[in-house]
């Protein structure tokens, strides 16, 4: 897999209290979802080491279709500087949207961090 250093992220946001910086790098587009890819600076701590985050997402475009939280994964880098992520939703993107909404939930020890971004989907390749 190619690094996504080189290309412009989609968006970037502070998350968990502003401690950690969530920069999302590509939306793919599938047949049945859609799937957001991510990295997490500094890294998430080891869930063997310390209490997981759990992460769930949810997310409105532009033309009212809604979608939901249908998994994903993350873990640290192999240099150990961030983490690696991704998460899906279901069903595919609507053609006709041009942007979504998305509501990023961080669960860590039973508090709720939620954050909030918006995409252009125009900004993918089908």
């Amino acid at each position: 897999m190619k690094p996504h250093r080189h290309r412009h992220p989609l968006a970037s946001v502070k998350i968990l209290n502003g401690a950690h910086e969530l920069t999302v790098h590509d939306l793919k587009r599938r047949d049945d979802s859609f799937t957001v890819q991510y990295t997490i600076t500094p890294p998430l701590p080891d869930a063997a080491d310390d209490t997981p985050v759990l992460l769930a997402l949810e997310a409105m475009d532009d033309v009212g279709n809604e979608y939901f939280d249908w998994g994903g994964a993350y873990g640290a880098a192999g240099d150990g500087t961030h983490t690696n992520g991704s998460i899906s939703a279901r069903p595919a993107l609507a053609a006709k949207a041009c942007e979504i909404r998305m509501r990023l939930s961080f669960l860590r020890g039973g508090e709720e961090h939620p954050c909030h971004l918006m995409l252009r989907t125009s900004a993918t390749k089908p």
